[in-house]
């Protein structure tokens, strides 16, 4: 069975800092593909950022770019999202979700479409307030 299980979200802030954790159990982790989504009340499920089965190419929103870091530790079976310089407009749950295969390629495969994703956790808060 499947899990991925967020943690590290919280109330910071704004121009604050966390770090978000994703730790995944019952699949090959290092032959999947990592990524964040973030959804606030309201809104569609947004991308933030993904990163390659050995961390080598990482792709982020424009909303976030300079400002969140996504990363992995296949040892430990991790991906995190480190969230810096938070605004309130970051409040959302964030999702962390896995799709599988060692081929990272934007040209050909849209990595912010949460529909290509096999699966997902059940989220984490993240309340930014001003």
């Amino acid at each position: 069975q499947v899990q991925l299980v967020e943690s590290g979200g919280g109330l910071v802030q704004a121009g604050g800092s966390l770090r978000l954790s994703c730790a995944a159990s019952g699949l090959n982790f290092r032959t999947y593909t990592m990524a964040w989504f973030r959804q606030a009340p309201g809104k569609e499920r947004e991308f933030v950022s993904a990163i390659s089965w050995n961390g080598g190419t990482t792709l982020d929103a424009d909303s976030v770019k300079g400002r969140f870091t996504i990363s992995r530790d296949n040892a430990k079976s991790t991906a995190y999202l480190q969230v810096a310089n938070l605004k309130p407009e970051d409040t959302a749950v964030y999702f962390c979700a896995a799709r599988g295969g060692l081929l990272f390629d934007s040209r050909t495969t849209d990595y912010t479409d949460p529909g290509i994703y096999e699966y997902w956790g059940q989220g984490t808060q993240v309340t930014v307030s001003s």
